[in-house]
């Protein structure tokens, strides 16, 4: 495999800064949305672009869409009333995620009072995860603490939007890797939940997309994962075999398959030129840069 070379960082750092310049100092902050297929960088992406608006004095908070999981047994309970929806049967998809918290925390966040960020442990529950006690959040905007000036709310699913039915239907009847294994009212279902997030995907002020050339690169990224794994614990049983990666991606790959190209087209109707679309190729190297 290529070494990782972060060629992303040059690229995204000055789209940020220069739509900053032109953010209200004072007002709600600056709110980033970054969606990256999983694999591609997006967490270095997202630490450099912290420590950039740092470095110009802006405080900021990094936060991710998997801080919002239902608590474990809300989720225990939405695959229980689901047990033929395979979609439901683990975190990840639209419907998943406690959308009166986030929206809750995001208003504070919004108004510069005092809050504080869920923190999601996914390793309990042998991995079916929980949220952490109370205790363990991160406190926001609490007294003695700089107020909060840019927030940059990441993960793999940030800034899907909802398609029609006939939109969904179309995509489903169509070849893909994995839509025809589930039901059309499965997807619906999923689709019509994602309607609720963009309550959150309405406050971005600019967008970044890591997107790649070929989606099922996810299956070799996640692959490699699991190898990298592998061999820092030196433990050649850890991490997933080669097809229980496969069984893993194909769980969540449906919504790359329905939404992706939504993301591609642009998540901000009219904000022309606030969304940065980048395209990597196998190596995770940049290979096309478009502003929408």
């Amino acid at each position: 495999m290529a070494t990782f070379v972060d060629d992303k960082t040059p690229i995204c750092v000055p789209f940020i800064l220069d739509h900053l310049k032109s953010h209200p100092a004072s007002g709600k902050p600056f709110v980033i949305g970054l969606n990256g297929i999983q694999g591609a960088g997006k967490t270095t992406l997202v630490r450099a672009l912290a420590s950039a608006l740092e470095a110009q004095g802006v405080p900021t908070l990094v936060c991710s869409i998997d801080d919002f999981y239902l608590n474990h047994e809300d989720l225990v309970a939405l695959g229980r009333n689901n047990a033929d929806n395979a979609l439901w049967q683990h975190r990840g998809e639209p419907g998943t995620h406690d959308l009166p918290l986030a929206k809750a925390f995001f208003d504070k966040v919004m108004k510069g009072e005092p809050t504080k960020l869920p923190v999601y442990d996914k390793s309990a529950y042998a991995g079916h995860g929980d949220r952490a006690p109370e205790a363990q959040w991160k406190p926001v905007n609490q007294p003695g603490q700089p107020p909060i000036r840019a927030v940059i709310l990441e993960g793999w699913s940030v800034g899907f939007r909802a398609l029609s039915d006939a939109e969904v239907e179309a995509k489903w009847k169509a070849p893909s890797r994995t839509l025809g294994m589930h039901k059309l009212e499965h997807l619906l279902l999923i689709n019509e939940q994602l309607r609720n997030y963009d309550a959150l995907t309405d406050l971005f002020d600019a967008f970044i997309h890591i997107d790649a050339e070929d989606l099922n690169f996810v299956y070799a990224w996640r692959t490699q994962q699991e190898e990298h794994l592998r061999r820092d614990k030196g433990d050649p049983n850890a991490g997933m075999s080669v097809d229980e990666v496969v069984r893993f991606v194909d769980g969540y790959f449906p919504a790359y398959e329905l939404y992706t190209d939504g993301v591609r087209a642009g998540v901000l109707p009219g904000q022309p030129g606030k969304q940065l679309r980048i395209v990597v190729d196998a190596d995770r190297k940049v290979k096309e840069v478009h502003r929408l």
